[in-house]
């Protein structure tokens, strides 16, 4: 009922608020035997911890990772596995100001409706600190599809500049602080997001992942879909306002003979003229390369003063104080990751569940 779990077969339940003393989440279901240690986890969560740039939050978190249960000896016991993120660089003071106020396009508002509560202190529950968690989970993912899918992510959009697709290299994704697999966008995103940031303003992003290797026949019809799930889970993270498969909204464009993926035999395989489906037929995946979009809004966190109301129903302007991205979408690419595979470990293991 409280929606703080994710998934089926592979479930994770994350807990903890962004100025806590931790956060953390428990997995069950993972299968027994499998090697895990905490540098496993650990090079996940350093790709998405803050102040690694000056183009995202400052706040200072190490993010180390601690097991706590379901390993023994380095390897999977099948029990649950909790694992311990402790907070170590909050500053609850920068919200005093404001903790009787609603942030406009914040969950502010929402949460104290449906509690009668919420925790001012850098949004809680809501706070992209949350996503730490969701990193750890998709980590062990990982560790059940194994090497022979791989997952990646790149930001293809910063506010109104998308990358020129030409220019795509894989290899540039990480050459950046942008995970742009474009040099020359990077390029131009820089000069645009100091211009933001010394606004006090923030900006949205779109955040692309491809998962290559993932085997055909995961997804289960009709209201389990694989695109189904991979939907919910990308909107599940903080601040996604959309999500898209393949073509996408572009399908609609397109005529039926430029949308099917022809078939063609290659070597006593099924090989597949085109992927405008993103590698997902019928709600099952084809084999092919499963390719997903999403959109994440401008911080809803700025200087700037923003129209709003408080608690006793005076109407204020709110500024917020403290450190914030200027575009949460840059840190968004290995949350994404991680919720696709966290997705794909769960169907993979419900598809052996079902069909051996």
């Amino acid at each position: 009922m409280a929606g703080n779990s994710f998934g089926n077969a592979f479930r994770f339940t994350s807990w903890g608020e962004s100025h806590g003393p931790a956060i953390g989440c428990v997995l069950d279901g993972v299968p027994p035997r499998l090697a895990l240690a905490e540098a496993d986890i650990q090079h996940w969560l350093d790709r998405r911890k803050p102040g690694q740039s000056r183009f995202a939050s400052q706040r200072r978190e190490s993010d180390r990772v601690q097991i706590l249960s379901g390993v023994l000896e380095g390897r999977t016991t099948g029990t649950p596995i909790s694992l311990l993120i402790e907070n170590e660089d909050q500053r609850s003071k920068d919200y005093a100001e404001i903790k009787d106020s609603f942030r406009p396009g914040h969950a502010d508002y929402t949460y104290w409706k449906k509690y009668g509560i919420r925790d001012y202190r850098g949004g809680g529950r809501a706070s992209a600190r949350e996503t730490a968690s969701r990193v750890a989970a998709g980590a062990v993912a990982r560790k059940i599809l194994g090497d022979a899918v791989a997952i990646r992510g790149a930001l293809v959009q910063v506010g109104p500049h998308p990358i020129d697709r030409a220019r795509w290299d894989w290899d540039a994704v990480e050459d950046n602080p942008f995970w742009s697999p474009d040099r020359q966008a990077a390029q131009l995103w820089e000069g645009f997001l100091d211009g933001v940031r010394k606004a006090g303003s923030s900006t949205g992003a779109v955040i692309e992942i491809v998962a290559s290797g993932a085997p055909a026949g995961l997804g289960e019809p009709v209201y389990d879909k694989l695109d189904a799930d991979l939907a919910r889970a990308m909107m599940s993270i903080n601040a996604v306002k959309a999500v898209e498969i393949g073509a996408g909204f572009a399908a609609a464009a397109l005529s039926g003979e430029e949308n099917a993926d022809e078939m063609r035999m290659a070597d006593g395989q099924v090989r597949f003229l085109s992927n405008q489906a993103g590698g997902i037929l019928g709600g099952i995946s084809t084999g092919q390369d499963i390719v997903l979009r999403f959109a994440v809004k401008p911080t809803s966190s700025i200087l700037t003063k923003r129209r709003s109301i408080d608690i006793h129903g005076n109407e204020v302007e709110v500024s917020t104080k403290g450190r914030h991205d200027p575009c949460v979408g840059i840190r968004a690419v290995p949350v994404g990751e991680a919720m696709m595979a966290v997705v794909l470990a769960d169907h993979l293991l419900r598809h052996r569940a079902q069909c051996g």
